[in-house]
């Protein structure tokens, strides 16, 4: 907007030898900037500025010359400006991204990425058999990358991943065992070693990278209790990493039922060195335990087959364990504690299990109920008024 003057207060514009005008104006950073395109009239280059000042009163203005960098460039980035990462997220980050973002929009500038881009890039993951778990992984991925684009760098007005849903993982049910089948399942492998493993890791809920970091002072048999401070990780380039824990409540002291005690103890005498910080579960060679190896020296797919047990993985033993401990009557709070979790997203779904499996007990015992009113109503053959399959006889 032009003052009295004929200066404008935001900005200036100037004619250039072609006859066509071209507008300048300061950033929110104070760095002058140059209008990517030129104007035929002095009137389109003053609306021009005017929409430029309202979009920064507003918070709305993107720089444009940011915007001009390729998405491949300005993720990469992103991903090494986030030291804090876990060794095995910043693996999948990099693996997301260079398999699965870099092939289709990696090229295109950050700036002209539209909610239309993002879609067509989304459905062609699908189209070549992408599965809708990794589609969402690498969604999620796009998306914090063009929030701090959006918030931080001003090279997007707003953030075009807007696929409602397409950041959810929609995974399988999985199985559970019963107790029954979890000690019928540690009977059953193949190397006695592993015995005790199955058992800790379903009875204390543990995760694999956690159960297979433990050390003989993680194990407190006189107070029954595990303690968890540490995961070993499989980098897929092969190195195994100690890491911390994905979260601060990964940090925890679990219970352990008394049942397994004498199971836990004979693993300690037989198996694990005198040393505080010797590894409770290793491999036969003494090297840290690998999933291949533990799986290959265990026979765990023979032990599943012999139980008639189909599409098990050892995850699935924690899993377990969480919803033993659900149906235990546990709170959500003592749930979260021994899962090692922030959030109650993840203990609601035990406790829901539960509930539903509680509500199919009380509506079975409520069609008995109503099976036998209904019988006890029926009047017997030779009675005229009934009454005698009354429930309650007559006073």
């Amino acid at each position: 907007m032009a003052n009295k003057d004929g200066h404008r207060r935001f900005g200036n514009i100037r004619k250039l030898p072609s006859g066509r005008f071209q507008i300048r104006y300061p950033g929110p950073d104070g760095v002058i900037h140059t209008g990517t395109t030129t104007y035929g009239t002095r009137t389109d280059a003053d609306r021009a500025l005017t929409l430029i000042e309202a979009q920064m009163i507003s918070g709305e203005w993107t720089d444009p010359e940011r915007g001009k960098v390729e998405l491949a460039d300005y993720a990469r980035d992103w991903i090494k400006e986030r030291p804090g990462l876990r060794p095995k997220s910043l693996e999948l980050y990099r693996w997301l991204l260079e398999r699965h973002i870099v092939p289709t929009l990696g090229k295109v500038p950050v700036g002209k990425l539209t909610a239309k881009t993002v879609r067509a890039w989304r459905a062609g993951l699908l189209d070549r058999g992408v599965s809708v778990s990794t589609a969402a992984k690498a969604y999620r991925l796009l998306r914090a990358v063009l929030m701090t684009a959006v918030e931080e760098d001003k090279m997007l007005s707003r953030n075009p991943c807007r696929i409602k849903g397409a950041g959810n993982e929609h995974t399988p049910e999985r199985p559970v065992l019963t107790v029954a089948q979890v000690f019928e399942l540690a009977d059953r492998m193949a190397d006695r070693r592993f015995r005790a493993m199955v058992l800790l890791t379903t009875f204390a809920s543990l995760r694999w990278g956690e159960v297979t970091a433990l050390r003989r002072s993680s194990i407190d048999l006189q107070t029954r209790t595990v303690t968890v401070r540490e995961q070993l990780l499989e980098l897929d380039g092969g190195e195994m990493r100690l890491g911390p824990l994905k979260s601060k409540a990964g940090r925890r002291t679990v219970s352990i039922p008394s049942v397994i005690i004498p199971i836990l103890a004979e693993h300690l005498t037989t198996y694990v060195d005198e040393a505080e910080d010797a590894f409770v579960f290793l491999g036969k060679r003494g090297a840290f335990l690998r999933g291949s190896n533990f799986r290959r020296e265990a026979k765990w797919a023979d032990a599943l087959k012999e139980m008639g047990v189909q599409g098990l993985h050892f995850h699935d033993l924690r899993h377990t364990g969480n919803t033993l401990a659900a149906q235990s009557g546990a709170s959500l709070a003592d749930l979260k504690a021994r899962m090692g979790h922030d959030s109650d997203r993840a203990a609601l779904i035990y406790q829901h299990a539960t509930r539903d499996a509680d509500q199919k007990i009380a509506d079975a015992l409520s069609a008995r109920v109503k099976a036998e009113q209904k019988k006890a109503k029926k009047p017997k053959k030779g009675d005229d008024d009934g009454s005698a399959g009354a429930l309650v006889p007559a006073g």
